[in-house]
């Protein structure tokens, strides 16, 4: 038997800012951009790796969220705190330079870690906590 994962799912508070994030910044090809009246629901992932994709959704839109739920989810993301996700990538130190460059929201600058692994974080524009190690 193979596991794998096929699909992980982010809050995403502005497509366009996400778009210009994980398609124009890290590369990721759009895969599926779905729209349902003022949402967006849009599929990224690596270049020559259909099995793997990030679903950037609406934040909070399930039918049985309250507002103050709303509210208290849409601050938590914005903060960072709500969800995250890590990356990885062959050149972190390119990858940092490359997103430094374009405006990201730098969280870490590339560092070893005491538990073995080099890496750097950043936060997407809906605030996400986007971590990204070092290949070994």
């Amino acid at each position: 038997m193979n596991t794998t994962i096929h699909h992980a799912f982010l809050p995403c508070t502005d497509p366009e800012a996400a778009l210009g994030f994980y398609r124009d910044i890290l590369g990721f090809e759009v895969r599926n951009d779905v729209g349902y009246g003022d949402m967006r629901w849009i599929t990224v992932g690596p270049a020559g790796r259909p099995g793997t994709s990030i679903v950037l959704h609406p934040p909070a839109c399930d039918p049985g969220v309250t507002d103050e739920e709303r509210r208290v989810i849409l601050e938590l993301i914005a903060k960072g705190t709500y969800t995250a996700i890590t990356l990885a990538t062959d050149d972190l130190d390119g990858l940092f330079d490359r997103l430094q460059a374009a405006g990201a929201d730098v969280v870490q600058e590339p560092v070893d870690q005491d538990y073995g692994v080099r890496d750097c974080a950043f936060r997407d524009p809906a605030g996400n906590l986007v971590r990204i190690n070092q290949l070994t």
